[in-house]
């Protein structure tokens, strides 16, 4: 389907205004392709110039069965998930190719099932053998980081290792972020945004850091593009997801800052900076609760004093004069080195993340001017400005999530916490109204600061491992669907766009996603969960604007109030499955006397399609499940 912007729209090639609906595809695509947990192993992290992605995020064969339950779904807008490591993790410049054509052949498939994709250049706390996903081993090694020390110096936590470097024990639930403030990702997100400014005497191969880092990382997804741009399928790409500032901004390396979760071993940037030079680090160990928070107990970091630098190679932070070691222990020197830019605060979003944008924007252009971008400020912080100097065809593409939900992997549809102030929301009417107005700050700052792009809310879900893993145990999801309408009811009353995180199709009861311990998927073990939670209908081409719509699942009612356009090159098109509607649901469709509207349900196709011809103002749908008789 051919796309264009049109002011805070989305609109198709007949100029109706889409809402786009679908998923991330899929969790386990941050790992290599194997069996379901294999990445859970220490083993995974060795050898890491032979892991191989083909098959992700499913082998070939498999893909029609899922491309239909997905369109069965309404999702037909995918976040398509690839890491930098699947397409170059030999080395800098040798792409894997099979993977490449792998790719190819989901995106033509995905084109045979009128699915759009947009690819996602995913990463989480910079790469796997620093907790998460992403960046290439070589990324590191080229720093003269040793791979095999990086859990050992608390340059990194990573659930393949923990209980080696902890007594056996297991990796603490949702612990992972923690990595935002180790050593080792901090280091690398601070040289690839901010290298040329903060470390101008860091080169790698004999170029500054930054231009490095970024060139590689643009270079092999142009590569990629290149290899695909024939596939009808790809809408746009991401830029980076969740990018993080690393140490820029910080005032004072002495001092732990805007934590991602203010929980468990908390180093400073200067401690974590000692540590890895192979200094043991006594660090506080937080807790945190409502009315419960501070500091638990302290623990030593590397406490066998050893380096994460090979010989030859030193910490760059070091050689750039922010700290040294006078006598036997470090000494920091400039504790407000990465606080200010140009004589200025350090702006992270518009300083160092915007130009990167930029220049990946620019530089993907040249394989498709057409693309869309999904650009994507830092969770929970800043997003960039964007005016009409910066590249068109751009999506303010942010994440939301439930962090009381997915941290405690707990839901109450009665009881949240605001991560802002950390104090407890209470009742159900609440809860819901706070799920509706978080999207809001969002949507308000691209209005005012991005030119009113359109807005898609990339990431939202809920773990289903929640509530002691009973819904896994017993099959009964009831809670999860509630859950799920509720969120969906949020982004209905602000008419996003949406991706929800996520469709795994190897996801299995054991092993969840494959990754750190996350069960999101919305599929398991050949079965679809909680599916009346996110089964629903929904406007997926207006002719005109729509201005509001709601689906009540508890009495089967969808509402549709939409401004039709005179003269629209096609119906308005609404998704409208049998599950949620019975096969004769009663439609009602309000227009003016003089301008009789014609609608047509067709529940095989699962759409009802409405035409209100040459007339433009304000139409109202109403769909009603029948009861049966």
């Amino acid at each position: 389907m051919n796309m264009y912007i049109k002011g805070r729209h989305i609109v198709d090639e007949k100029g109706r205004a889409l809402i786009l609906r679908g998923v991330n595809l899929g969790g386990s695509s941050k790992q290599p392709y194997g069996p379901p947990g294999q990445g859970l192993e220490a083993e995974s992290l060795r050898h890491p110039e032979d892991a191989s992605f083909t098959g992700r995020p499913f082998p070939p064969e498999e893909a029609d069965a899922h491309f239909e339950r997905l369109v069965r779904g309404g999702f037909t807008f995918i976040r398509l998930v690839i890491t930098w490591e699947a397409l170059e993790h030999q080395g800098p410049g040798i792409y894997d190719e099979a993977y490449l054509a792998s790719l190819r052949k989901l995106l033509l498939g995905a084109e045979k099932w009128g699915i759009s994709v947009y690819i996602d250049p995913h990463q989480d706390v910079w790469s796997r053998w620093t907790g998460g996903d992403g960046a290439p081993a070589w990324t590191l090694e080229k720093l003269g980081m040793d791979l095999d020390a990086l859990d050992a110096t608390g340059s990194a936590i990573t659930r393949q290792r923990y209980g080696e470097f902890h007594q056996g024990r297991a990796m603490p639930r949702m612990s992972w972020p923690g990595n935002y403030n180790r050593y080792a990702a901090a280091t690398l997100f601070t040289l690839f945004f901010g290298g040329n400014t903060y470390a101008p005497h860091c080169t790698i191969d004999g170029e500054h850091a930054q231009d490095w880092l970024q060139e590689r990382y643009i270079a092999a997804f142009r590569h990629c593009y290149r290899r695909l741009k024939h596939c009808a399928a790809i809408t746009g790409w991401g830029t980076m997801n969740e990018p993080h500032h690393g140490f820029i901004g910080h005032r004072n390396l002495e001092n732990p800052e805007n934590p991602v979760i203010p929980l468990g071993p908390m180093p400073s940037p200067f401690q974590a900076m000692a540590a890895a030079s192979g200094f043991p680090v006594r660090i506080p160990v937080l807790i945190f609760g409502i009315g419960n928070r501070g500091i638990k107990t302290r623990e030593v970091l590397n406490p066998e004093g050893r380096s994460l630098f090979r010989e030859g190679f030193e910490c760059p932070w070091k050689g750039e004069g922010i700290w040294t070691v006078e006598g036997d222990r470090p000494r920091l020197l400039k504790k407000d080195h990465f606080a200010g830019y140009r004589g200025g605060k350090a702006d992270f979003a518009n300083d160092f993340l915007k130009p990167f944008m930029i220049r990946f924007i620019n530089r993907m252009k040249e394989v498709n001017e057409r693309s869309f971008f999904f650009i994507e400020g830092v969770p929970q912080g800043a997003h960039p400005s964007w005016g009409r100097e910066d590249p068109a065809n751009t999506v303010n593409a942010f994440h939301y999530y439930d962090g009381f939900t997915l941290y405690t992997k707990c839901f109450l549809p009665w009881f949240t916490v605001r991560p802002d102030t950390f104090r407890p929301i209470l009742g159900r009417k609440r809860v819901a109204a706070w799920f509706a107005r978080s999207p809001v700050e969002g949507i308000i700052w691209t209005r005012e600061y991005m030119g009113d792009m359109p807005c898609l809310l990339g990431e939202f879900g809920l773990p289903f491992d929640m509530n002691r893993r009973r819904g896994l145990a017993t099959g009964d999801y009831s809670v999860h669907e509630e859950a799920l309408s509720m969120y969906y009811d949020a982004i209905d009353a602000n008419l996003l766009h949406s991706t929800i995180w996520n469709y795994t199709a190897d996801n299995t009861h054991a092993a969840g996603d494959g990754w750190n311990d996350e069960d999101l998927s919305i599929f398991s073990e050949g079965k679809e969960r909680a599916k009346g939670g996110w089964l629903r209908p929904y406007p997926m081409a207006t002719a005109g604007i729509p201005l509001e719509y709601r689906w009540d699942r508890k009495k089967g009612v969808f509402r549709l109030r939409f401004m039709a356009e005179g003269g629209a090159g096609g119906p308005t098109e609404i998704f409208a499955p049998p599950e949620c509607f019975g096969t004769a649901p009663t439609i009602e469709v309000r227009s003016p006397p003089g301008a009789p509207a014609e609608w047509k349900y067709e529940g095989g196709e699962r759409r009802l399609f409405v035409t209100v011809p040459d007339y433009t103002g304000v139409v109202e749908v109403t769909v009603t499940r029948r009861a049966a008789t």
